[in-house]
């Protein structure tokens, strides 16, 4: 069994919608559960059109069916205590921390990575919502992170109005109707996901 938990500090920087793409992923190798321990229950309410290929769950019902599943990804509440963290890190094979290129969200990371080596916990930043060149706004913050020698992903997510369209259909961003950018969308987690794997010990 794998497990993959995405968490953040910050609202606005993609947390659900990894979860629910990098659960796409592993679905496609084995069955994998979506466990939907946000507040907002944002994966749940994705879900609740009926157009996602695995099952999301509140977290007060992962420990019932997570036997049935071979991979787990748990979509956290946002900005966890440092307690709260070192379960985090205890209960996951990898942690997974995006983060969108803008000051602010970068600023909350790196808060949030001081404490993860404190704890020594195994984690990978994924950048996300990366806006399209000219900007250098996403090789300005790898660079950035890359500097601090921090765990930053090679692949990245760019920023584009299909993840908006792929929630308000209730479906993964492949099977959005009427985007251009879809399967360009699809690919970037597609990456990030192997990435993600290999690094958490698993194979793609």
């Amino acid at each position: 069994m794998m497990i993959i938990t995405v968490a953040g500090f910050k609202g606005g920087v993609a947390k659900t919608t990894t979860a629910v793409h990098l659960a796409a992923f592993l679905n496609r190798l084995a069955p994998t559960l979506l466990v939907d321990g946000d507040t907002n229950r944002s994966a749940s309410l994705w879900a609740s059109q009926g157009g996602l290929p695995f099952t999301v769950v509140p977290e007060t019902q992962a420990m019932k069916y997570s036997r049935q599943f071979d991979h787990i990804v748990i979509d956290t509440g946002a900005r966890p205590t440092a307690d709260e963290l070192r379960d985090l890190v205890g209960g996951c094979d990898l942690l997974v921390l995006p983060t969108n290129p803008e000051a602010m969200s970068l600023d909350a990371l790196l808060q949030t990575t001081e404490a993860l080596q404190n704890l020594g916990g195994t984690y990978r930043i994924l950048l996300t919502l990366v806006p399209p060149v000219p900007s250098r706004e996403g090789e300005e913050a790898r660079a950035l992170l890359t500097a601090e020698r921090l765990p930053v992903m090679r692949a990245s997510i760019r920023h584009t109005s299909a993840f908006r369209h792929a929630s308000a259909q209730g479906v993964p961003v492949y099977d959005v109707k009427g985007s251009k950018s879809a399967k360009l969308a699809w690919l970037d987690y597609e990456r990030a996901a192997a990435e993600i794997v290999t690094a958490a010990g698993g194979s793609a």
